[in-house]
């Protein structure tokens, strides 16, 4: 087992690995920007690091001074978290060349299901259903209105090195294809260095689902059911579930097989999600894989009574995994505090935290690193906490969830507790039936946060 660990990454989620690492008496390592000096993960680490400015690009991003902090500190390995370099390939083989266990998948697994074009070819091969489109990238707007007539209206372009919504593009008519063509080239470009778009039949009324695979260096491979994230705004989730509403058993299943499918075929190692878009018609689809830990993890540890921190050490280390037994009868939910305006189309609103007061109870769970007086920076991602409840059913978890959120107060900044206050009222929501498009038509009515 390691000795020592160095958390490459911020905020709740090293907080969260740092838990772990401590339960299981492996010493860590936290690397900050100046920006986080006075963050709790620098506080509750047994070292610290200063690592550059902060900009994420400077600090956070920054890999030779990450590995330089790393091989300062006599670590024996980097876990990355989510976001920043948890699925940058040349990140992981740096870490290998350098002597240094990446906890995750190396660089060929994390290459071959980061381009989504390369992923999708990869799926076929294993036997996993994809959505019908391109073979791979599109080398020109002609090919894109060939490969559209083939599949048949309305497609999606999608940029191949995409994430967020960016670099994608619906289209209904051939008439639509150029403009699309133009500025999706030119979005994902600008966004990912990388302009190579791909086309897909664009999935009517989609359902976000998503299966938690746990993959050892000895071929076992399991999977920990579904999440269902279909509650998203501008493809960035809002909330999390499980199980899915709407899955039957026979489809979880088969969904679940498929997973395991798809990470054996890439002999893959560590914590993973395989993605899948679910119609209207009860068919799914592959999606992409993210080859990391996940920010709603906590929703599947609240299912199977598992630490999945510690699955990842324990893997990333050389040991072995046994399968995976769901508590019968168990619903979880996990929503994202961020900080943002849901009156102002989710604007950012970093700023100094003036009172912050977290809900408890039965089966009630806060992962944050805010606190009174915490001053959120405005250089990264805005969520500053996750609320995940569980419970015997879905109605059970839902009215929870309300109660908790009652209790959460957040004074100082906005946040998105107002908005999932309105959702828990929802009728639609509380029937379990809707898709990705949902916030659409969503009405936040004329309440206004305090």
């Amino acid at each position: 087992m390691f000795k020592k660990i160095l958390i490459a990454n911020r905020g709740e989620i090293a907080l969260r690995i740092q838990r772990t690492c401590k339960e299981m008496g492996i010493k860590t390592v936290a690397v900050y920007s100046t920006a986080d000096k006075d963050s709790l993960h620098v506080r509750f680490a047994d070292e610290a690091v200063c690592i550059g400015p902060p900009s994420g690009k400077e600090s956070y991003l920054s890999m030779a001074n990450i590995i330089s902090a790393a091989e300062i500190t006599g670590v024996d390995a980097i876990h990355p978290g989510y976001g920043f370099l948890s699925e940058n390939a040349a990140f992981s083989q740096l870490c290998e060349d350098h002597g240094i266990k990446f906890i995750g998948p190396n660089a060929t697994v994390i290459n071959s299901m980061g381009d989504k074009a390369t992923a999708k070819d990869s799926m076929k091969k294993a036997g996993v259903p994809v959505v019908p489109g391109s073979d791979g990238l599109l080398e020109s707007l002609e090919q894109a209105l060939s490969e559209a007539e083939r599949c048949g209206y309305p497609v999606l372009l999608k940029a191949t090195a995409g994430g967020g919504g960016k670099g994608m593009r619906k289209v209904f008519t051939p008439e639509e294809m150029s403009e699309a063509w133009t500025s999706a080239q030119k979005e994902a470009g600008n966004a990912f260095g990388n302009a190579g778009l791909y086309l897909e039949k664009f999935v009517e009324e989609p359902r976000h689902v998503e299966i938690q695979i746990m993959a050892d260096q000895h071929g076992n491979v399991y999977h920990l059911a579904e999440r269902d994230c279909t509650i998203q705004r501008r493809h960035q989730k809002l909330v999390e579930e499980s199980p899915c509403p709407v899955l039957s058993e026979e489809t979880r299943a088969r969904m679940g097989a498929d997973a395991i499918k798809a990470a054996k075929f890439v002999d893959y190692e560590g914590a993973g999600t395989v993605e899948f878009i679910y119609d209207k018609h009860g068919e799914y689809f592959f999606m992409e894989m993210n080859t990391r830990i996940q920010v709603e993890h906590p929703v599947t540890e609240e299912l199977f009574d598992v630490d999945l921190i510690a699955e990842q050490i324990k893997v990333a280390a050389g040991g072995k995994i046994e399968p995976y037994t769901m508590i019968p009868g168990r619903h979880a939910m996990e929503v994202r505090i961020n900080a943002e305006d849901p009156y102002n189309d989710f604007r950012p609103s970093p700023g100094k935290i003036i009172y912050f007061h977290k809900p408890g109870g039965h089966k009630v769970r806060v992962d944050t690193h805010a606190f009174s007086s915490y001053v959120i920076p405005s250089y990264y991602d805005s969520m500053i906490g996750k609320l995940i409840v569980s419970g015997p059913s879905r109605e059970s978890v839902i009215a929870k969830m309300q109660r908790a959120l009652e209790e959460f107060i957040v004074e100082g900044v906005k946040t998105t507790i107002p908005f999932h206050k309105q959702l828990m009222k929802d009728e639609k929501f509380k029937s379990g039936v809707y898709s990705t498009a949902f916030l659409e038509t969503f009405d936040m009515g004329q309440e206004k946060e305090s």
